[in-house]
């Protein structure tokens, strides 16, 4: 076969995998209440929150400045208001996204992301389905997780004795 056919070949068969790909859309809300249309989404959210938490984005790393937040306190869902994480699982983890060792129980929910083509975990929050980021296996101890959030997918409330 000469060799430019074996390369048009070649072409054919990667490009799909390489092209880029529409975002899918967030998980499935588990509380009928979160169900919302996507118009709604829209007018709830602001346009970097929607992306992400509803098209699956990711927002520019050291872009949030929940990156640097260091007060105790509680991480919520964005969409929801669900609390997501605590201040005590927050740690630097130098990637330029808020990084957290653990979730709160019940908080968030998991399925496997192919859009890097290398499959990866990605989580969710439990109740509206927001995209939060992706979990890893190269965090701190004791769970040895690096849960990498979206900055834009939360909000912080600090505790009171903190505010």
């Amino acid at each position: 076969m000469p060799r430019r056919s074996v390369l048009a070949t070649l072409t054919a068969l990667f490009t799909p995998l390489l092209a880029p790909r529409a975002a899918e859309a967030a998980s499935a809300a588990s509380d009928p209440k979160w169900q919302l249309s996507d118009a709604q989404w829209k007018q709830r959210l602001s346009p970097a929150a929607y992306q992400v938490l509803r098209k699956e984005g990711t927002e520019r790393p050291f872009s949030s400045p929940l990156n640097a937040e260091k007060r105790a306190g509680t991480f919520h869902c964005a969409g929801c208001d669900l609390p997501l994480f605590s201040s005590n699982a927050k740690y630097d983890s130098g990637t330029g996204w808020p990084s957290f060792w653990q979730p709160l129980a019940n908080a968030i929910g998991t399925k496997v992301d192919f859009k890097l083509i290398v499959p990866r975990t990605e989580y969710h929050c439990r109740r509206c389905g927001g995209h939060q980021g992706h979990v890893f296996g190269d965090g701190p101890k004791p769970t040895g997780k690096r849960y990498c959030n979206n900055g834009v997918a939360l909000s912080f409330k600090p505790n009171p004795q903190n505010s």
